[in-house]
């Protein structure tokens, strides 16, 4: 499917990002004061439709975010960034899952914690099937496993294109691979049995991903399709932050997979290829959205 405007359906999780730029992580007991903060939605499937909206798209996120306080200031940062949210958790008065980040200064490199998904077991919405035939691609981040298996079985049934965000191995991918078309993972992303990123590509392809690549952070992305494979490299560029590098990735992925025809060897590669350029020039500034920005 090809359209002007390409449009896509991203389905997976939202966080409350609390970000804090410091020079080096803390000891125990100790207190620092951060060099900058940024607080913003985060999360995979929404900083992907955040960078696909900015590249142009017409974003939609599928997640839940609810109507506590907090909930609010990540609906607000969406909105202002462009992407239509269908929450299917407006009605919850708990907080959204919030991520405290930590990123030192001198490396670019971040620490994580959160509780994710755990909070919610969402049910697929009644315009599920509507949703997914809006759309041109839809893009998965194994968050909300249940949502994710009925989103892909819709987009499979409709035609439509689907991706998976790889981050790291989750309870129930092994279920969601034979729908997927595209797989990016992350180097932390290990399926039971595999130990390197060869190994990955290879599990992948026998579970049914006709498309898939491994992303190593600044080494060459590996890459195998039905009829080829090899590697595309990374642009060098200053890293300030690696936070959300690999959303960002997979959200310039997605924008340019919604508006290709059948994927050939070559046109994969260069997707790729410009996915990784928008990917770094994120790395260059701190947090996830200041590369929209220009700075």
């Amino acid at each position: 499917m090809t359209r002007e405007r390409p449009e896509g359906l991203f389905v997976g999780l939202c966080t409350l990002d609390v970000i804090q730029l410091v020079d080096h992580a803390p000891a125990p007991n100790q207190k620092l004061t951060a060099r900058r903060q940024v607080v913003t939605a985060g999360g995979p499937a929404t900083n992907a439709a955040a960078t696909f909206a900015h590249l142009g798209g017409a974003a939609r996120l599928l997640t839940a975010i609810g109507s506590h306080p907090l909930g609010h200031v990540v609906a607000a940062d969406l909105n202002r960034l462009g992407v239509t949210v269908s929450d299917l958790a407006a009605d919850s008065v708990e907080s959204p899952a919030v991520s405290s980040i930590l990123v030192t200064a001198s490396s670019g490199d971040r620490a994580v914690v959160s509780t994710n998904a755990t909070g919610y077991r969402l049910a697929p919405p009644e315009d599920l099937d509507a949703l997914v035939a809006a759309c041109g691609i839809v893009e998965f981040d194994g968050h909300h496993r249940e949502l994710a298996q009925a989103a892909a079985h819709a987009a499979r049934a409709a035609g439509r294109r689907t991706v998976l965000d790889g981050g790291s191995w989750k309870a129930g991918t092994q279920h969601l691979l034979p729908l997927i078309d595209v797989a990016v993972c992350s180097d932390d992303f290990h399926p039971p049995g595999t130990h390197t990123p060869a190994d990955t590509l290879r599990f992948l392809r026998e579970h049914g991903v006709v498309w898939a690549a491994v992303s190593r952070g600044a080494q060459p992305i590996m890459w195998a399709g039905p009829d080829g494979s090899g590697t595309v490299d990374v642009p060098a560029v200053p890293v300030a932050d690696t936070l959300g590098a690999g959303d960002i990735l997979h959200g310039a992925l997605a924008h340019r997979l919604a508006v290709q025809g059948p994927l050939t060897s070559q046109g994969f590669a260069e997707a790729l290829r410009g996915a990784a350029a928008v990917a770094s020039q994120a790395c260059a500034s701190f947090g996830t959205r200041a590369w929209m920005r220009g700075r």
